[in-house]
Order: C-alpha cells, then sequence, then structure tokens
C-alpha cells in the first residue's frame, strides 16, 4: 500500500500533463504534422509496436547502448582507480579529460561515424565516450574519500595492496561508483540516439530521421521519443535496482 500512494502524485502528474497536452492541441486545433494528441500518440505508438516497428529499432539501440556503456564503465572504472591511486596521473590525464568532456558529443559524432563507419562500432565508441567521464569522475572522488583509517588497518594487518583494493577501498567506495553508473547509463542512451543520428541503418535514432523526413510522420515521432523515453528510465531502473541489491541504497 505504501508503494502504490507513492506512486499516486506519478500517476496524476501524468493524468495532468496528458490533460494539458490535449486542451493545447484542442484550442490551437494544431494540424496532426505539427502536434498530434496525446490519443493518437498512444495509438501510433501500439501500431508501431504491434507491427515490429518499434521492436526492430529499440534492440539495435538497446544493444549500442549495453555494449557502449559496458566498454565506457570498465575504462572509467581503471581510468577512476588510476586517478585516485596517483597523484601524478592525476595531474597529467584531467586536463585532457576535461577538454575532451567539453567538446560536444554531437560535434564529435560524424567524425567518428566518418572514421569507424556507420555500423555498430562507431556507436560503442560514442557511447563508451559519454559514459566514460561520470563513471571515472565518480570512481575517482569515491576512492578518494574512503577512510582512511580503514586503509592503515588494513596494512596493519599486512594485506597486500590488491587485498586492501578489493576488500577495503572498492566496498566503500561502491555506491559513489554506482551512482556514476546510474547517471552514465542513461547518458549511453542519449549517446546512442546522437550516434545513429550521426550515420546510421537502424535504431530509434533512426526512426526519429525518417519519421521526420520524407514521411513527415510526426506521431511516429511522438512515439519513438516516448520509447527513448521508456528505454532510459527501464535502465535507470535495472542500475537502481542493483545499487539497492549491492549496497542497500534505495534509488
Amino acid at each position: 500500500m505504501k508503494r502504490l500512494r507513492s506512486l499516486l502524485p506519478v500517476v496524476f502528474g501524468g493524468l495532468a500533463f496528458l490533460g494539458l497536452w490535449a486542451a493545447i492541441v484542442w484550442i490551437g486545433d494544431y494540424p496532426d504534422f505539427i502536434l498530434p494528441g496525446p490519443g493518437q500518440v498512444l495509438g501510433r505508438f501500439a501500431t508501431a509496436w504491434l507491427d515490429g516497428t518499434l521492436l526492430e529499432h529499440t534492440v539495435v539501440t538497446l544493444l549500442e547502448v549495453l555494449l557502449g556503456f559496458t566498454v565506457g564503465a570498465i575504462v572509467g572504472l581503471a581510468v577512476g582507480a588510476l586517478l585516485a591511486r596517483s597523484r601524478r596521473a592525476g595531474m597529467v590525464l584531467s586536463p585532457y579529460l576535461v577538454a575532451a568532456q567539453s567538446t560536444p558529443i554531437l560535434a564529435l559524432a560524424p567524425l567518428l561515424v566518418i572514421w569507424f563507419g556507420d555500423g555498430l562500432l562507431s556507436k560503442i565508441v560514442i557511447c563508451s565516450l559519454i559514459v566514460f567521464f561520470p563513471v571515472a569522475v565518480s570512481t575517482t572522488v569515491a576512492l578518494r574519500g574512503v577512510d582512511r583509517r580503514l586503509i592503515e588497518l588494513g596494512r596493519s594487518l599486512r594485506a597486500t595492496r590488491r587485498q586492501v583494493l578489493s576488500t577495503i577501498e572498492l566496498p566503500a567506495a561502491l555506491p559513489g561508483i554506482l551512482g556514476g553508473m546510474r547517471v552514465g547509463v542513461t547518458l549511453a542512451v542519449v549517446g546512442a540516439i546522437i550516434s545513429e543520428w550521426a550515420g546510421a541503418q537502424a535504431g530509434l535514432g533512426w526512426l526519429l530521421n525518417i519519421a521526420r523526413g520524407s514521411s513527415f510522420d510526426t506521431p511516429l515521432m511522438f512515439a519513438t521519443l516516448l520509447t527513448i523515453a521508456l528505454l532510459g528510465v527501464a535502465l535507470y531502473g535495472v542500475m537502481a535496482l542493483v545499487e539497492r541489491r549491492l549496497v542497500g541504497v534505495r534509488g
């Protein structure tokens, strides 16, 4: 009952949003290609799922997101651990990492598609780049924030450097690291869509381009955007569940 009550504000907020949307369309008398009503969008959403259109492209985007997130998270963990353990590495690498992060991925995506092609590899590279920074930063901050007394205790018990890292530092830093991964998994969805915009043969970003292009199917655009949003929420929820299972944090 408590969980159901906590969902009531979300449900009422969603209904209020749909009502406002429908009122704007009715008052403005907008044509479908400018602003379709919620009923038309939900109908197009159902149709596109039933005929397999959205399912096909969602599977493609989901694969890109999962592979890109995995690669970006692994590299981010490794670099974050290096920056946390070595001040010199932080001094050398930090300016380049910040400079790379400051460059919009939207500007890099066309170049990466030219280098790696419009297939899966370029999508993985782009998703990895956008996931890497938040995971690396959260890992660095979390490892540096571990209580030094715990580390000294481990060393006094003659624990090796690897044992200190695996039994003391990583468990203590896990909430912060997983928090960065929660951010990273939603950014991976953004990276996949941007990469498909830059050049692709399938995926939800590609479907958006098709819907707004020759077909000018605005209800399909809204249905695709709804699918992207639901995909991001679902992946965030999975990461929150993993975090809750591992460290008992409610997200």
